[in-house]
């Protein structure tokens, strides 16, 4: 039996004091069975059309193409976590990878131009954070206009051109293996370590959740709360185009087009992994598996020779189905 330890966190005037309740984690166990349901459905139907779902070329596929949702589905965790919510990280995830295509096709050094395209991505998200926390702009209205905006930007740079041609530099970020285990899935897997523990052995986590949890009981315990949302939204930035760094080197070409509904696929994998929309609930771990949930329907669907437009109603239809059960969840408890 799967045991996890609950972090309960409750106010004061002075300060915040957390109390720890062990019990047993009933929704992260009914996330991997879903998980596992899925993957053993897929395998049989796809056996059963004369297909292999179960090939280890297919798994290492799964996880690699859902690589970039899940590390930018970590910012947008934290995001909702807090009661909020980031519309402009597919868009940031076009943007970035246009800009550093075009800086590494000028002669900027590839590690050089990487690290402005993060630059570019906090940036961003401090322009979203600084909106809804010091303007008091609500986190969708904000989010949404950024998203037009960059949208609109990624056509305007290079004309609406794309950008290919890269040194090989570029392509070993993504296209390199350790042991046979594309290096993507140890990106993955070290973010979501650090990450992880952040926002459960620091204060900074804690606060995360307080703020989601109850916005005025956290600011009248001394939490400073727009501080909070302000460091969040730029690591939702951060972590958007450290996604489009990745997808530019996996594709070694800079589409302005690319990132187009990431947003709602990042948003998707948050929900699915029981991330609630009201703030103050969610496990990293589980947007994890989210994102490997909806890897799985994807792939699953392609292999099946599901019609694309089949695929975008039965994923929507599962964000919807996460969400109701969440509100069953809130409403008993």
């Amino acid at each position: 039996m799967h045991w996890q330890e609950e972090t309960t966190v409750t106010t004061s005037e002075k300060d915040i004091t957390v109390r720890k309740e062990r019990k047993i984690d009933l929704h992260s166990i009914a996330i991997y069975i879903i998980a596992v349901a899925i993957f053993v459905m897929f395998a049989i139907l796809a056996e059963m059309n004369g297909r292999s779902f179960l090939s280890l070329s297919n798994i290492r596929n799964i996880i690699t193409q859902s690589a970039v949702i899940s590390v930018i589905a970590i910012g947008q965790t934290m995001v909702i976590i807090t009661g909020g919510i980031d519309l402009s990280v597919g868009s940031v995830v076009g943007f970035v990878g246009i800009t550093g295509g075009l800086m590494i096709k000028a002669g900027i050094p590839v590690l050089a131009a990487v690290f402005l395209t993060l630059v570019i991505g906090i940036m961003v998200g401090l322009i979203n954070g600084l909106l809804i926390s010091y303007g008091r702009i609500p986190a969708f209205i904000t989010t949404l206009a950024m998203m037009q905006i960059f949208r609109g930007l990624c056509m305007l740079v290079n004309s609406g051109k794309p950008v290919a041609g890269f040194p090989e530099g570029l392509t070993r970020i993504m296209g390199t293996e350790i042991f046979g285990i594309p290096i993507s899935i140890f990106y993955v897997f070290l973010t979501y370590l650090v990450m992880m523990t952040l926002m459960a052995k620091t204060r900074f986590g804690r606060y995360v959740y307080a703020v989601g949890g109850n916005r005025e009981a956290a600011k009248l315990s001394g939490v400073k709360v727009q501080k909070i949302e302000l460091i969040t939204y730029a690591l939702a930035g951060l972590f958007a185009a450290l996604g489009g760094v990745m997808l530019l080197s996996r594709l070694s070409y800079a589409d302005p087009n690319a990132g187009i509904s990431y947003e709602m696929n990042a948003i998707a994998a948050t929900v699915i992994g029981g991330t609630a929309m009201s703030g103050g609930k969610g496990k990293l771990g589980n947007t994890f598996v989210g994102a490997i949930i909806l890897g799985m329907l994807t792939t699953g669907l392609q292999i099946l020779n599901v019609p694309v437009h089949f695929q975008s109603i039965i994923t929507g239809m599962a964000v919807a189905g996460a969400v109701y059960l969440d509100k069953i969840k809130e409403r008993k408890e």
